[in-house]
């Protein structure tokens, strides 16, 4: 296999890979080269914040006083106004068995009931076929860590898939009530060879994704409200 050849495997399995973290990445896997971030960022709606920076760089989000993999290279933040109440917002992320009605790349949901710390959620996306990869059904299985109601959330877990996995995927997400709405900030590190194989790249998708995440929380809250 050429070094060509190899790049472009590596590519596709990072692109479907970020679909299986985020769940909103299926339009990103169509393309075999992706977008550029700047392209990418240029799609995201103007009230999204988000940043690529060194963790020495940002100021980290926690719950409960833990935070994500400090020792990750890749990481990305976000954040986003919603014109919604707090209870709106938080009870839209944490309503995870809905996820398949406002988010369409989520297939599938399987949750014990409400969340909270110790318990897990587990679901599934699929990764389209390329001209170098079959289709394949991702599985990603969430345990909640921390929880603090309407101000906090933080779960981990691995995506795998056949010849796919992120090892682990820690995130961390904050609410807050501002002027003018709920303030969602959100925190993401991936761990694993295969992602770090490529880390600007696998950046890159990581950070579409969580932008994608809160755009749809704040097209659904904002309709609710």
């Amino acid at each position: 296999m050429n070094k060509s050849t190899a790049k472009t495997r590596r590519r596709t399995a990072l692109s479907a890979l970020a679909i299986a973290s985020t769940a909103l990445l299926a339009a990103a896997c169509s393309s075999e080269t992706p977008a550029s971030p700047d392209a990418a960022t240029s799609e995201s709606p103007a009230a999204v914040t988000s940043a690529a920076v060194p963790p020495a760089e940002e100021t980290a989000l926690t719950c409960g006083g833990a935070g994500t993999d400090g020792s990750a290279q890749i990481r990305y933040q976000s954040e986003i106004m919603i014109d919604a109440p707090l209870s709106t917002v938080w009870n839209l992320h944490t309503d995870v068995q809905s996820w398949p009605t406002w988010q369409q790349p989520v297939t599938s949901m399987n949750s014990a009931g409400p969340l909270a710390a110790g318990s897990q959620f587990q679901w599934t996306t699929p990764a389209p076929a390329t001209a170098t990869t079959p289709a394949t059904t991702l599985t990603i299985t969430s345990t909640v860590h921390e929880l603090e109601p309407d101000s906090c959330v933080r779960w981990s877990g691995p995506a795998v898939g056949d010849g796919l996995s992120i090892d682990n995927g820690t995130h961390v997400w904050n609410f807050s009530e501002v002027d003018g709405g709920v303030l969602v900030k959100t925190e993401e590190t991936w761990t694993g060879a295969q992602v770090e194989a490529d880390v600007p790249t696998s950046t890159m998708f990581l950070g579409a994704g969580l932008d994608a995440w809160l755009a749809e929380m704040k097209t659904t809250a904002e309709a609710q409200s």
